[in-house]
């Protein structure tokens, strides 16, 4: 005789092998609360963009003179991520290689192609790719590219999403502005994207007097902005009645006191469709949004840390590792418990080099990398006020100290030596 423990057990794994589907069309009958899901994507390029008309207006009047036969301005977008810089951008270069002239805009992720040679071998696959073989150096790329452009006096803008990620940037950079002074017909002009307003610090002064350019920031978002957005995504990508007015105005709200990045309301509100799927309920509501924020939280952080530099990396292990520890300050600290001081998370750093085999960089790169995992929210820092001889920086993570440790040892320990 089976006990009753173990008769219900048996009884439980024969109902879910009784619900599992048996085929393609069992799984694409199923109900969903999604009318078209990829409009609430990032990636999507919705017809209209609510509040951001300005910022598209701007970009398309600095890049017009090309369709009129002229060299425009390089420009420079900044703003902080999901505030719609790569999506405006995309949309003005739809509309813009639409209009079938003398003239094409190409778009690069510089993550991807993150070289001079890189991108010049992108370029060349897309415009001349009987070209773009293997082997070629960067002279041949360069010259075929300027070959390409000066054969009916094309005027070509690039744009380069991220910047700042480019490793030889200064090359790059004045390769681009010089080929003007080689090109007998047509142009070639930046539209270079990034967070960091700063990047241009890192160019050459030969680059920047060459460079002539315009520049454009885009704010952050706020509640009304978000909830606009969200509600006009929400009517193109859910059945219509699927998502509570609350639901939607709640994901604004979450948003908009965290960071205002579209890119994350966006996804929070699509993961909240996930789980009324998921649950079978058929209605986005409060509920669903708060359990979607879990699942979004964890995936926003592992991509960002994914995505970062590897020395970037580097602070955050040795900063979670601290964190974890306790550190000397919290020992000592009333409030702000949470902090270390700026001295023991960059000797933390320097410990996780040694760990990865890595060379640790000086304190003046640490305290810039420091800068850039707080612009994208990962890490904290506040003046320790009195009480700490000389007074000085204290450092906090932002995420969960043991999961941070995780995805870092996950991406940097197979290359331990």
């Amino acid at each position: 005789m089976f006990s009753c423990k173990t008769s219900s057990c048996c009884f439980q794994r024969f109902v879910r092998a009784i619900l599992l589907v048996n085929s393609f069309n069992d799984i694409l009958a199923e109900a969903t609360v999604f009318k078209n899901k990829d409009a609430l994507s990032p990636h999507f390029i919705p017809e209209s963009f609510p509040h951001r008309e300005k910022e598209i207006e701007a970009i398309m009047r600095s890049v017009s003179p090309a369709l009129k036969g002229e060299r425009p301005r390089n420009l420079f977008v900044y703003g902080k991520t999901g505030t719609g810089k790569t999506t405006c951008a995309k949309k003005v270069m739809n509309e813009f290689n639409a209009m079938k002239r003398k003239a094409a805009m190409a778009y690069m992720n510089c993550r991807i192609y993150n070289s001079r040679y890189r991108i010049l071998f992108r370029l060349v696959s897309e415009f001349v790719p009987e070209h773009a073989k293997t082997g070629f150096g960067l002279s041949f790329l360069y010259e075929k590219l300027l070959d390409w452009i000066e054969a009916d006096g094309k005027n070509v803008v690039i744009i380069l999403d991220e910047i700042d990620t480019v490793k030889d940037l200064d090359n790059l950079v004045y390769t681009f502005t010089r080929s003007n002074d080689d090109l007998k017909g047509g142009s070639l002009s930046m539209l270079g994207i990034s967070n960091k307003i700063s990047f241009k610090d890192r160019l050459d002064p030969r680059s920047k007097s060459a460079l002539y350019e315009s520049e454009l920031v885009f704010p952050p978002y706020n509640t009304q902005q978000l909830q606009t957005i969200l509600a006009h995504r929400a009517k193109q990508g859910f059945s219509e009645g699927v998502v509570a007015e609350s639901a939607v105005n709640l994901a604004a709200a979450i948003v908009s006191q965290e960071t205002g990045d579209a890119r994350y309301a966006l996804k929070l509100l699509q993961k909240a469709g996930d789980v009324a799927n998921d649950t079978k309920t058929g209605r986005v509501t409060d509920r669903e949004v708060e359990a979607a924020r879990k699942i979004v939280d964890e995936d926003i952080a592992v991509e960002a840390i994914s995505t970062l530099p590897e020395h970037q990396q580097l602070v955050l292990y040795g900063v979670s590792g601290v964190s974890l520890s306790g550190s000397k300050y919290s020992r000592l600290a009333e409030n702000n418990k949470d902090f270390m001081l700026m001295g023991e998370a960059y000797d933390a750093y320097r410990e996780s080099c040694s760990k990865f085999a890595r060379q640790a960089r000086s304190s003046r790169w640490f305290k810039e990398y420091l800068n850039e995992l707080q612009l994208l929210g990962l890490v904290s820092t506040t003046d320790s006020g009195k009480g700490v001889r000389g007074r000085s920086t204290l450092v906090k993570i932002n995420y969960p100290p043991t999961r941070v440790k995780e995805i870092v040892d996950h991406l940097l320990a197979p290359s331990v030596e």
